[in-house]
């Protein structure tokens, strides 16, 4: 069966799911999820996150059909509606698990002191 859509339109949709990937939080909750349906409070807790962030986090992976909620009780459970996307992540990290590799000699020579703070983004 071909697919009758326009090449562009296709690149576009590949695009909105990536976008969704593009928070670190929203990575984490995905791999929360790996070994089966948790609430939110509990994927909270795991991300180090609040209730209320994760939540947001949680209703765009809804939205991108990539996690699916029931309600339990007063509670939410939240489980992957699209397990491929986990083998999707595992590439990603394949290849960062590469370059931290490669990098990390060359860091270690020229680690900063251990009382010196990381640069980070400013603001």
């Amino acid at each position: 069966m071909a697919d009758d859509r326009d090449p562009l339109d296709r690149y576009r949709l590949h695009a909105d799911i990536c976008k969704v990937l593009t928070d670190p939080k929203r990575l984490l909750l995905l791999a929360a999820l790996r070994d089966g349906d948790r609430t939110v409070g509990d994927l909270a807790a795991s991300i180090g996150a609040s209730l209320p962030n994760a939540s947001q986090h949680l209703a765009i992976l809804r939205a991108a059909g990539l996690v699916d909620g029931r309600r339990e009780g007063a509670a939410v459970r939240y489980r992957i509606a699209e397990p491929a996307i986990l083998d999707a992540c595992d590439i990603v990290d394949g290849i960062v698990a590469r370059r931290v590799a490669r990098r990390a000699p060359t860091q270690s020579a020229s680690a900063p002191a251990a009382n010196s703070s990381p640069a980070g983004p400013a603001g």
